[in-house]
């Protein structure tokens, strides 16, 4: 059985009322993701805001991430890069400050070809440890087709994980094991979770969501894994609302949970496409309520 397996959650990126990287926030975050019972860490990826951060805060949260973990799990540093150069860069940092796995999409701005997505994956796979490819939707995925994907697990030996988030995501998941066989280890799934009955039921070796609702998703998973259908489904109903919520808002709702928490001082985004005003807040307020029996965490 993969290493990597269970729910490897996000950390969002905390930012202080002036917008600055929160790191006493931070570490409070990555604790909390552990005393949920997190089966492995990854950061700094798309839940964490990581386009909006500058190159050596993305660095930092690498650092406080494993600096905080401190090898209880699994650490997966994301380095999506805007060219092979700049992802390499970050990968060797990530290795030298005790990252366990990279996850990488291709460049994000300047879209890349089929060869230059090889040879970004196959430089990557030079620093050492194993890579999850990221498949992710416009505009800042590449959606990738399963045929090239089982490519890239097949011609780089580093290439061994997927986290597969695209359209029709569980249907690509059996396409790419079929086609991989023995080259890919495992695949993950994305979209907090929303899809994961599917996705287990197709050999997925976990799911990578934001963090906000660790110990839920740890819960459900667990039960699932573990063959308790009823228990896991009846998780997943209490947690559904919420999740349709979340998926409207994004890393503004996540992060509000996670004040509410008193996980993270503030919500501050530099990410979100919009904020939450009154009846968000109040909807939010009922949609906790719905969930909070269920917590295994409290502040």
């Amino acid at each position: 059985m993969s290493r990597f397996r269970g729910v490897f959650t996000i950390p969002c990126t905390p930012f202080t009322e002036a917008g600055a990287l929160d790191e006493a926030s931070l570490r409070r975050e990555v604790e909390f993701c552990l005393q949920c019972g997190a089966h492995g860490l990854v950061a700094p990826v798309n839940a964490s805001e990581f386009t909006s951060l500058s190159d050596l805060e993305r660095q930092r949260v690498v650092e406080i991430v494993a600096e905080v973990n401190a090898g209880r799990r699994p650490f997966v540093a994301g380095v999506s890069g805007v060219s092979t150069e700049v992802a390499v860069w970050h990968a060797r940092h990530a290795r030298e400050v005790g990252a366990d796995a990279l996850i990488a999409m291709p460049p994000y701005v300047r879209k890349a070809s089929p060869p230059e997505i090889v040879a970004y994956y196959r430089a990557l796979g030079e620093v050492g440890l194993p890579i999850f490819v990221q498949n992710w939707v416009l505009p800042i995925g590449t959606p990738m087709a399963p045929d090239f994907l089982a490519r890239l697990a097949r011609e780089i030996e580093a290439v061994e994980y997927l986290k597969e988030e695209t359209q029709f995501a569980p249907q690509v998941m059996t396409a790419v094991r079929q086609l991989a066989g023995d080259h890919l280890r495992g695949v993950m799934g994305g979209q907090a979770g929303r899809y994961l009955f599917t996705e287990h039921a197709r050999g997925a070796c976990g799911t990578m969501p934001a963090c906000d609702l660790t110990d839920l998703q740890v819960d459900l998973w667990e039960a699932l894994d573990a063959g308790r259908e009823a228990e896991a489904r009846d998780r997943f109903r209490a947690m559904l609302p919420l999740l349709n919520f979340e998926q409207m808002y994004g890393v503004a709702a996540y992060k509000e949970i996670l004040r509410r928490r008193g996980v993270i001082a503030t919500a501050v985004c530099r990410g979100a496409p919009a904020a939450l005003d009154r009846d968000d807040l109040r909807e939010l307020d009922r949609l906790l309520a719905d969930v909070e029996p269920y917590f295994r965490w409290q502040a």
